[in-house]
Order: structure tokens, then sequence, then C-alpha cells
């Protein structure tokens, strides 16, 4: 899949699909403060099996306060919010209450309270940030759907690379039952190119945080390296794994990653490295269209929210070179995208995050129907 999906990518670099645009991503406000929410319809030239979002976007929770992951623990679902550190419960009438805060969140800028995944055994995972770098804890959740109550905290794995800015701090389970982790450069983009250090990464741990026997290379938790800032992870059902990854001044990019393979980061951003032995992106985005952010794949889509872009995208698994735009700048920043617990697609706006411009009820979590 990845050849035809490259010689697809080269064959939209070459009739200029792509533009060109300059200025780094993730760092600017926007000025958009539009309300409005149109009603769409499935484009006429979807893939196979490829889904789209239809009609207008439906508030599921408004009123959220930089919220940054969402996930469902059963039906259930749980919301970080990266500054105040808390973790809410939302309810079916959508009112959100909170399970407890993450103790030690050191938040500022990019940094806080971030990722969040759920094990086979219901047991919530948390990426996040504290004085001595970015760390993943495991927590006992006790009660039920109206009275959850956050328990106590199992760290492992601590001492990540941290900053300001670049932390990664998705986290998700792979079909395989390993724990994926991305983790940002931090700042110090030599580092990605370094096996020894994490920065720049994307981690595969048990539940335990132990390295898996399998791993790419024996005794280190790295699944892959020369990544700048990942934030979005997701699996097609034939095991394909995406990323979605901020480039600098010139590249966004999706990525299908595979076992010890090197992305480029800082010798190259975007497509072009495949001389020197790096994998391209199977797509490619200016930053200034881009800051992709969240990523999920439903059936046969890829789908990954976009922050500075303010755009949602779909991108068919059987042609990731190509991908569709919506919600375009209706609903500002976008932070994560997921499957809901009825089959609808749920996005999660970014506009209190401290770089968009927040309009009432800001931030809020939506619903999407989806149809072929």
């Amino acid at each position: 899949m990845r050849t035809r999906a490259r010689a697809a990518l080269s064959a939209a670099l070459v009739a200029g699909v792509v533009a060109v645009a300059g200025c780094a991503a993730d760092d600017t406000t926007s000025d958009d403060t539009t309300s409005e929410r149109t009603a769409s319809t499935a484009p006429t030239d979807l893939a196979t099996g490829e889904v789209a979002p239809v009609g207008a976007p439906a508030d599921v929770a408004t009123g959220l306060d930089a919220p940054w992951s969402v996930v469902l623990l059963g039906d259930t679902p749980l919301i970080s919010e990266r500054d105040s550190g808390r973790i809410l419960e939302l309810a079916d009438d959508g009112t959100t209450r909170s399970i407890g805060t993450v103790p030690g969140v050191a938040s500022g800028g990019e940094a806080g309270l971030l990722g969040l995944a759920v094990d086979d055994g219901e047991r919530l995972y948390v990426y996040s940030t504290a004085d001595d770098g970015n760390r993943i804890q495991r927590f006992a959740v006790s009660g039920s759907a109206g009275s959850y109550a956050l328990g106590s905290a199992t760290t492992i794995l601590d001492g990540l690379p941290s900053n300001s800015f670049h932390d990664g701090g998705r986290i998700a389970f792979g079909p395989d039952g390993m724990l994926y982790a991305s983790v940002g450069d931090a700042g110090a983009s030599a580092d990605a190119q370094d096996r020894s250090k994490l920065a720049g990464k994307i981690l595969r741990m048990t539940g335990e945080g132990e390295v898996p026997g399998d791993n790419p290379f024996a005794g280190s938790l790295v699944y892959s390296l020369g990544h700048r800032n990942v934030q979005g992870l997701g699996w097609a059902a034939d095991g394909t794994m995406f990323a979605a990854e901020f480039g600098e001044d010139t590249w966004d990019e999706l990525n299908v990653i595979e076992a010890g393979s090197n992305y480029g980061w800082p010798e190259v951003e975007g497509a072009g490295g495949e001389a020197q032995g790096f994998v391209d992106p199977v797509q490619q985005w200016a930053t200034d269209d881009a800051s992709p952010s969240g990523l999920a794949v439903v059936g046969e889509t890829v789908f990954v929210a976009n922050l500075r872009g303010e755009v949602l995208r779909g991108i068919p698994v059987s042609d990731p070179a190509t991908s569709h735009d919506y919600l375009s700048g209706e609903l500002g920043r976008l932070r994560t995208v997921l499957e809901s617990p009825d089959g609808d697609l749920w996005v999660l706006t970014n506009n209190t995050d401290g770089r968009g411009s927040p309009r009432d009820d800001d931030d809020r979590l939506v619903r999407l129907r989806l149809a072929a």
C-alpha cells in the first residue's frame, strides 16, 4: 500500500495539488470568529468504503476549558483538560463532572494534561507534563457511569523530554494490545535522530511500561524515530498504522508508521528523504493549512483534526495521498477526532488553548453523522 500511496503523492505534487506555504505549525492565533454552522453532503468522489460527515455539527458538550483528549471508558466519554489537570466525565445530557485532578501537572504553553487511553481492563492511562518531564501514568477508576472517581496513580514511564512546546502527548493502544506514545522533540531537534534518546519518537510498550520483546531495537522502547511532534495515532482494520505530525516552516505530514523506520526530522521536512534512507510521508500539507493533531480511523477513512488550518480532513485508507476537507473555518481550531459510541464522528475544538479565538460556549465537542 505504501508504494501505491507514494506514487499517488508524487503525482499530486507534480500536478501542483499540494501548495507551498511557510510558517511554524500551531504557532499562530486565528482571526476567524465565524460561528455559522453549515450543513454538508458527502462528496461524490469518495473511494470505496470511505465515509464522510454529513449534515450540520451538533453540540455534545460545551464550555470546556482547553480540552485535549477524549477517550471512552466503556460507553462513557472522559475528557482531559490541558491546563486545569482535570479529567471530566461526560453525561448523556451533555453535562460534565470532574472525576479527579491528575496530581503534579505542570501546565504552560503546549504542556500539561494531554493524552488519555483505556486498556481492555478499563484501566485509564494518562500522558502529562510534570516538573521533571513528561510521564505516562495508569490510574484505577472506581464507580460507574455518573459516579466515576479517579484513583491512585502508578507511573509506568517518566522523565520523558518536555518543554513548553513539542511535547507529543498522544497515547493509544494498538491492535496488538501494546501501548504507543508519541514524544515530541521538545525543541532539541537533533535528538529525534538519536536512538538512545526518547525525544522525537513513537514509543511502544506493554501496559506496565516494559519493552516488548519484538520491538525493532532490542531493549529499547523506540518504535520509530525522526519525528518532530506527532499528535495523531490510529490503525486501519488491516493493521496499517497512521500518524499525523507537525512540521516546522514548510510541511505537515501524514505518515504510515512501520517498525524501526526513520521519518527524517530534522534532516528533511516532508517528502524527499528516501534517497537518504528516510521514509516519506504519504501526504503532506502546507503548515498554514494544517497543524494536524488528533487522528482517528473509522472504517476505511482516516480523519485528521487540524488546529491552524481549522479543518477536518478525511483520507481514504486505500489512497492516503488524497483527501477531502470538512468544517473549513466553521468551528475554529480542531484538536481531536474520534468515533462516538453510536458510530457517529465526534470532533473536539481547541479555541480556548491560548491560540484561538473563542466563540460563545467554546470549547465544545460536536457530533457529525457519517455516510458513504
